[in-house]
């Protein structure tokens, strides 16, 4: 029932928000409150109650329509040892963002928003019907390009939605028409039933690209990345948080879910191709995070290369690789997501998020500096924290199974440490320019406690991974059986 709940509580807080007059911010905030209260416990509880068995699905919630009718519509909805942390960090991403748009002029509509994006989340992370998570994976498109469209912060954010719906549009055609035709060799869009289903080799081959074609866009990998520094760029604070922290995974977990489950021979076959543009997008994105000038657009390219690395990890076809590749997706979010808040923050102080115009940042707003610092060293996969783990654990992986592959991907740490540290070193250290600079504030209660409230995973699961591990161990492990 917790899933239940879950939805519930979203519905009804939907709801609230909408009837309830935009010039009545107490009573809105005091609803949301208690609703993004009430969701973070209740999803940090499913690690306590979660239970590792042999079919790995916890949680499990059945829904039925017009089951009096002809229609007769059933829905499952489950948790397993893969989804149960993306729901769980959608959960915390977004309470994050709830706050961080807490005086904001809009928060109505802010709201709604971002309660309606929980939902579809939470939907796509625990549904167990192949057609119902296609519909909500290109839902999600509605709100996130509101967020960009309207609440974009340059003349250019419309051109960046679009751009979003482009990229989406184009896999989703592919990837709904496969939907189809699994649906009429099968008979059934059930998760469960199609894992017993064994497709031909030539089915697998154009069903595996169909996905991996909207999944890869959504990561995004060569040549389907061109969206995200745009979108980045262009969209709000919130909406760069949620792209980084949220919805880059939503390639990574349809990758796992379907590609490898589904399409092992495929998987296999087109490993070589998978590695290739991988690497590329790897070293692309680290040589472009270097030129760039905007403060949004380095974090983004390093979003990319992040993201391909854990790809890597996912084609290693092992349990230490794939393993790791879902904690590097989940400490990915924290850390990038803590990044976006950042420049959001400096950004609303400053108005302008290019490098040029900053300098000796350290001796005016050292509170700033410091948690900017931490999460830059995080950013670079420093030792103690939970990207230390996820990367090493993934070139691990990878080593066994391409050793050429696994040394090239290495050489990207040493990229995103020369941008990492040229951007902070030219953020924080030399000669204050004053004459751009005119008021200096550091970080208010509200931002303090966003960023302290991020540190904590990234602390906790760069010392103790094993919390991580075990609960991965039974859903990893079956899935590397079928390799």
């Amino acid at each position: 029932m917790f899933i239940a709940i879950s939805f519930l509580v979203l519905l009804v807080t939907l709801v609230l928000l909408f009837f309830i007059p935009s010039r009545n911010t107490f009573l809105l905030k005091v609803i949301s409150s208690i609703s993004t209260g009430f969701l973070i416990v209740l999803s940090v509880s499913l690690l306590f109650f979660f239970q590792p068995n042999s079919d790995n699905f916890n949680f499990f919630y059945k829904l039925k329509l017009f089951t009096n009718s002809f229609l007769n519509i059933k829905f499952l909805f489950a948790l397993d040892g893969l989804s149960i942390f993306f729901y769980i960090l959608t959960s915390l991403l977004i309470t994050l963002c709830i706050f961080f748009v807490w005086e904001d002029n809009a928060i109505k509509d802010f709201f709604i928003t971002l309660f309606s994006i929980h939902l579809i989340l939470l939907i796509i992370f625990s549904t167990l019907n192949l057609f119902l998570f296609y519909i909500f994976f290109e839902a999600l498109l509605i709100p996130m390009y509101i967020l960009i469209g309207f609440w974009g912060s340059r003349e250019r954010k419309v051109r960046a939605a679009y751009l979003l719906f482009f990229y989406t549009v184009i896999g989703s055609i592919l990837f709904l028409s496969s939907i189809l035709y699994i649906y009429t060799i099968t008979g059934t869009f059930n998760y469960e039933t199609l894992l017993q289903y064994n497709f031909s080799f030539k089915e697998q081959i154009f069903l595996w690209v169909a996905f991996f074609i909207s999944f890869a866009s959504k990561i995004p990998m060569f040549p389907f990345h061109i969206w995200l520094p745009e979108a980045h760029v262009e969209a709000p604070t919130v909406g760069s948080v949620l792209l980084a922290g949220i919805l880059l995974k939503l390639g990574v977990f349809g990758l796992i879910k379907y590609n490898l489950v589904f399409f092992p021979a495929a998987s296999h076959f087109f490993t070589p191709l998978t590695y290739t543009f991988s690497l590329i997008s790897i070293a692309a994105a680290s040589l472009n995070a270097i030129r760039q000038t905007d403060l949004k657009r380095i974090i983004a390219y390093s979003s990319i290369a992040h993201m391909n690395i854990v790809v890597l990890g996912i084609f290693s076809f092992n349990l230490i690789g794939l393993s790791g590749a879902i904690l590097q997706s989940i400490s990915h979010g924290f850390v990038s997501g803590a990044l976006f808040f950042l420049i959001g923050v400096v950004y609303a102080k400053y108005h302008t998020r290019y490098i040029q115009y900053y300098s000796g940042l350290m001796q005016l707003i050292p509170l700033y500096s410091i948690f900017f610092l931490f999460f830059t060293l995080a950013n670079i996969a420093f030792p103690g924290t939970s990207n230390f783990v996820g990367e090493f654990v993934i070139l691990l992986g990878v080593y066994k199974n391409n050793k050429i592959c696994s040394i090239i991907s290495a050489v990207s740490v040493v990229l995103s440490g020369a941008y990492s540290l040229w951007v902070y070193n030219r953020f924080a250290f030399g000669n204050l320019k004053s004459q751009f600079l005119l008021k200096y504030k550091d970080l208010n209660l509200n931002e303090f406690l966003i960023l302290f409230y991020l540190i904590l995973p990234v602390i906790y699961f760069g010392v103790f991974p094993t919390v991580i591990f075990d609960l991965l161990y039974l859903s990893c492990n079956t899935i590397c059986i079928i390799y």
